[in-house]
C-alpha cells in the first residue's frame, strides 16, 4: 500500500535528517524493531491525543464550525458566537479566527479567554476531520498521504515539532485540561507506529 511504501522509502534518509527537532527529539526506532502489537499500542495512545478536545475541537468537518467540548464545557456544542471559519479555515469569509485568537507570545493563564499563540490560529484541513470519529477512521486518515498533507510518519513528527498551535494542546493554560501524555511522548508514539508499518485495527 502506498502509505506503507512511502514511509519505508523515506526512513533511511529521515533518521538522519530529523534526528533533532527544534522542540522535541525525532529519533525513529530502527527498522523492524517495532512489532505490529506494539505499533497498535502506540496507535491507541495516539488516538487518545487526536480524540482529545484540545485537538479534535479544531479538527472538524466541511461545515467549518469549531467545537467546544471537554470537562470545562459540560457538554459538547458548536463554538459560541456563531463562529464559522469558512472554506479558508481561518475565518476570512466572516470573522477571522485571529480576531480573538490573536498572534501573541506568552502563556494563556486567563480562564475563558481565547487561547493565543505565536502563529495564525486556524482549523485543521477538512481532510483531517477528527471530531466524533472512531479510532479506525482517524487511523486510516492519518496514514493516508492524500488526507494527511502528503506526509510520512517522520514528516508528521516534524509537523508536531514546528506547529505552535499543536504545542498549545499540552500547555493550554486557563484551567483547561491538556492533551494526554507529553508532546515528546506523542512524537515517539507516532514514530513507533510508523516503523511498525502504520497498523490499524481494521487491517486484515
Amino acid at each position: 500500500m502506498k502509505w506503507f511504501v512511502a514511509g519505508l522509502a523515506a526512513s533511511s534518509f529521515a533518521i538522519t535528517a530529523f534526528a533533532e527537532g527544534e522542540n522535541v527529539s525525532i529519533n525513529p526506532p530502527a527498522d523492524g524493531s517495532v512489532s505490529r502489537e506494539d505499533g497498535l499500542a502506540a496507535w491507541q495512545r495516539i488516538y487518545e491525543v487526536t480524540s482529545h478536545p484540545r485537538c479534535s475541537n479544531c479538527h472538524v468537518g466541511a461545515d467549518n464550525i469549531p467545537m467546544w467540548s471537554g470537562p470545562s464545557y459540560g457538554k459538547s456544542r458548536p463554538h459560541g458566537m456563531n463562529v464559522n471559519a469558512g472554506d479558508s479555515r481561518i475565518g476570512a469569509e466572516y470573522v477571522q479566527c485571529a480576531t480573538c485568537h490573536a498572534y501573541r507570545e506568552g502563556s494563556n493563564d486567563r480562564p475563558h479567554a481565547a487561547p493565543q499563540v505565536a502563529m495564525n490560529w486556524q482549523l485543521a484541513p477538512v481532510e483531517a476531520e477528527w471530531f466524533g470519529k472512531s479510532m479506525v477512521e482517524i487511523c486510516n486518515q492519518l496514514r493516508d498521504p492524500d488526507r494527511n498533507g502528503g506526509r510520512d510518519f517522520q514528516e508528521i513528527a516534524s509537523h508536531l515539532d514546528h506547529d505552535l498551535i499543536l504545542h498549545w494542546a499540552w500547555n493550554p493554560g486557563g484551567g483547561r485540561e491538556p492533551a494526554p501524555y507529553s508532546l515528546q511522548e506523542h512524537v515517539d508514539d507516532v514514530l513507533a507506529w510508523g516503523v511498525a508499518g502504520y497498523p490499524c485495527a481494521n487491517d486484515e
